[in-house]
């Protein structure tokens, strides 16, 4: 079934500053690895002749479930079954937890991996060639917030960690944390790659690019591979027949290529669509039957970052929106924590059974390996996609192999789908913009040109919406943002 919703939700991480000296420097250090043309080839590094002295260091390593799927990934290849792991994370309990899941998935893979545990982030990331990111700032609390202050306006969201106010004040509790690891890598390993799994995505890319330029960063996502996948499913094509180039914004890009041994399949979705009226009740397809280019995020989220849906009940009712699930979802994630820590305490195995292979293995295997590969990631916009924002992150193939993550080139995107885009775009750079100021009224306004809280409330409630966020999630802002704004109308 198509649109089964993956979502991942990663351990917790408070802030750490860095001291403004070391943020200052970040603009200027390590530029030189960046590499400027006009395909965009960003960044050559170079990789441990030996395989077996990969560092490799994942931040918010107590999100046990992806944690588990990520390990079980990297020890399945042979080159890298002797890696170094350094766990790291801030909760002592979930970091204890973590280091059983590393030790267990080797013992059932026979592995055998130097796995190290810190409770300092800094002791974590010496010496690594990969970063892993998969933090949640603010953990499951914070996301109640984002969902529950906004119902109470009548604003309603589905999953709030992209877009919209829920998107805007994850993007904001973040960018601190984001700050310090950054700092971190920078003076502990300033050549490795930063593989970022944190939402909201796009906007975190796009702030790590505006405050360390010289750090190698990939966002990965899953989302392109799982369409192109269920899609394949759908229509009865085998999915290694299949050729696609997606691109776009996190959770916004188009399949602009979708063919099967060279014709486009998209002419059988639409007498699929035709032919079961029911498969039409869905966000993205609807999305599809009207842009001509299908959306490579799940109906979930594509809903909350349009204004069509989400404030009409007959359309939650026609596309079957479930307004709200993710609570449900976050809440399923905390109560599988505990379940397999349980499971691991009582000597029981791990289930290491996976559908596919993640992004973040493969990106590593092919760094060290020189196995090339082509993947989907989120990079700055340095004339990838020419009628985007250069300022902002994409989601672009990519080529992987010894000379790291290599963005291809995109150029104009359908005009319907860059326009849509744009609106989305527009709420990420005025979040980053804000952080990067310190402007509390640039949050505002991020909040104003979102399309769904546009859609929905005046500007006097988006403001006092606002206040009340800022108010609840307190000293997980940044300092500057962290004050109230009576509305200019009050």
């Amino acid at each position: 079934m198509i649109d089964d919703g993956r979502h991942a939700v990663g351990a917790a991480e408070r802030h750490s500053f860095p001291p403004i000296g070391r943020i200052d420097q970040m603009r200027n250090q390590n530029s030189s690895f960046v590499v400027d043309s006009p395909v965009n080839l960003v960044r050559i590094c170079s990789r441990p002749n030996n395989p077996l002295m990969t560092v490799i260091a994942f931040l918010g390593a107590g999100s046990v479930v992806f944690t588990r799927e990520l390990l079980a990934d990297i020890l399945s290849f042979d080159e890298l079954r002797g890696v170094t792991l350094a766990l790291h994370d801030i909760d002592p309990e979930r970091l204890a937890t973590a280091e059983l899941i590393a030790r267990r998935t080797a013992e059932q893979l026979g592995a055998s991996p130097e796995i190290t545990t810190h409770l300092d982030r800094r002791a974590a990331l010496d010496g690594a060639d990969f970063v892993i990111n998969a933090i949640q700032v603010g953990m499951y609390p914070a996301t109640v917030k984002d969902f529950e202050i906004p119902a109470k306006y009548g604003l309603r969201q589905t999953i709030a960690d992209t877009l919209g106010v829920g998107g805007i004040f994850r993007a904001l509790r973040t960018f601190p944390v984001l700050d310090g690891i950054a700092a971190d890598m920078l003076e502990q390993c300033p050549q490795a790659w930063l593989l970022n799994y944190t939402n909201p995505m796009a906007m975190n890319v796009a702030y790590l690019a505006a405050i360390a330029p010289g750090l190698r960063v990939a966002g990965l996502c899953h989302s392109v591979f799982w369409t192109v996948h269920d899609l394949a499913e759908l229509l009865g094509v085998p999915l290694d027949e299949v050729d696609y180039t997606g691109a776009g914004v996190n959770h916004q890009a188009w399949l602009l290529r979708f063919e099967h041994r060279g014709a486009s399949l998209y002419p059988r979705l639409d007498e699929l669509l035709e032919s079961y009226p029911q498969l039409r009740r869905r966000v993205r397809m609807d999305m599809y039957a009207r842009l001509g280019y299908f959306p490579t995020e799940t109906s979930e989220h594509s809903s909350e970052y349009v204004p069509w849906y989400l404030h009409h009940d007959e359309e939650i009712e026609r596309l079957r929106i479930p307004v709200g699930d993710y609570l449900q979802i976050s809440a399923d994630n905390v109560a599988e924590y505990h379940s397999t820590r349980q499971s691991l305490l009582a000597g029981e195995p791990l289930d290491l059974t996976r559908d596919a292979t993640e992004y973040a293995p493969q990106v590593i295997h092919s760094i060290v390996t020189g196995q090339q590969r082509r993947v989907h990631a989120n990079v700055p916009n340095r004339g990838l996609i020419t009628n985007l924002p250069s300022d902002y992150a994409v989601e672009v193939p990519c080529v992987v192999d010894r000379l790291g993550v290599r963005p291809e080139y995109v150029g104009e995107l359908p005009v319907q789908c860059a326009a849509l885009n744009r609106s989305f775009v527009s709420v990420g750079q005025l979040t980053v913009q804000a952080a990067l100021t310190g402007d509390p009224r640039t949050v505002r306004q991020a909040a104003m040109v979102d399309p769904n809280t546009a859609a929905t409330l005046t500007v006097d409630q988006i403001w006092q919406l606002c206040d009340d966020l800022t108010t609840a999630h307190g000293d997980l802002l940044p300092p500057a943002l962290r004050r109230t704004l009576a509305s200019p109308s009050v």
